[in-house]
């Protein structure tokens, strides 16, 4: 692989890692729109290896907020294992959706949540 392309790859893992740590988010927020403008992927192959990356994100972004007491972990549980499910229908979805719909869709939510923290 290219070192060009190696050097952004790292930059994206590093901004995913920054946000999941001050934030709780760098997967869809940071890896899928970056896969997308500088690798050209698309949007279904965007999501996929973001989520393969948010696996080891998550792993240790949760073990390093745990060591801070940051985790609770019985409530993390009541999000995390319904989630499996809105997963394998938001994956079913996904793929009967275009790749434009989706970037709409994605944008939408961005938008919308960006106007909810300013207002709130």
């Amino acid at each position: 692989m290219p070192a060009g392309r190696l050097a952004k790859l790292a930059v994206i893992g590093t901004a995913a890692g920054l946000f999941s740590g001050l934030f709780g988010v760098g997967g869809g927020t940071v890896i899928v729109p970056l896969l997308i403008l500088w690798f050209a992927y698309s949007e279904h192959l965007a999501t996929g290896t973001s989520l393969a990356a948010i696996a080891v994100i998550a792993v240790f972004a949760a073990a390093t907020h745990g060591a801070y007491g940051n985790v609770d972990v019985e409530k993390g549980l009541l999000v995390g294992l319904p989630a499996v499910a809105g997963v394998l229908v938001g994956t079913s979805l996904q793929q009967r959706i275009s790749g434009r719909t989706i970037s709409l869709m994605f944008s939408v939510l961005l938008v919308g949540v960006a106007i909810e923290l300013l207002a709130g």
